[in-house]
């Protein structure tokens, strides 16, 4: 786990691949809170609960169950649900593709979960854009593309636009030090599947 200037700990990236931790991350209230987290810890129980309209006990509950599969951890002082949590990852990796069938349609579930919030964040920027300036109105894109690509490529296409963005803009997740002035959390979504399936051997 990479170290700040002051030599505290930074979160790093979370791989996945077991079926019991894919379950227990695909739950609404603990989605939220570790997307609340993200944006604004560290939080208590009952801050995180104002944020996202659920009770401090619910709250407490499920990040306690985030901490048992190693998500978040206590930031330190406070007591009880005063005590406040934050981040130990700032993101998840996992592939969809596994050997037993128990991982994969746990892997699934999450996707479909976490993918259903993103289009729904999706939702409300375009009903909302435009309260954003005009800067962030050009600056959002909304592009679709179909090209023609072997199986090899399309994994080749999706390796590069991550190594492209993560080494990129990777320290901004962690230390909000690194952030310049006016950036915002921004969502970038990259969806690549075929639209017809294959032919038949």
């Amino acid at each position: 786990m990479p170290a700040n200037e002051e030599g505290s700990e930074q979160p790093e990236m979370r791989e996945l691949s077991d079926a019991r931790t894919f379950r227990a991350l695909a739950h609404p209230v603990r989605l939220s809170l570790l997307e609340t987290l993200f944006l604004e810890g560290p939080l208590t129980a009952t801050e995180a609960g104002e944020r996202i309209g659920e009770s401090p006990t619910t709250c407490s509950f499920h990040l306690r169950q985030l901490a048992k599969y190693g998500f978040v951890e206590e930031a330190g002082g406070g007591r009880g649900r005063a005590r406040p949590w934050r981040l130990s990852t700032v993101g998840t990796s996992y592939s969809n593709v596994h050997d037993d069938t128990e991982t994969e349609l746990a892997a699934g579930a999450l996707t479909r979960l976490l993918r259903e919030r993103a289009l729904t964040r999706y939702r409300s920027w375009l009903e909302t854009k435009a309260s954003y300036p005009a800067d962030w109105r050009k600056a959002a894109g909304d592009s679709e593309l179909v090209l023609w690509v072997t199986p090899a490529e399309l994994q080749e296409i999706n390796q590069e636009l991550l190594g492209l963005l993560l080494p990129r803009y990777h320290e901004r997740l962690s230390d909000p030090s690194t952030r310049p002035e006016g950036s915002l959390p921004v969502e970038i979504l990259v969806l690549s599947y075929p639209v017809v399936p294959p032919a038949k051997a």
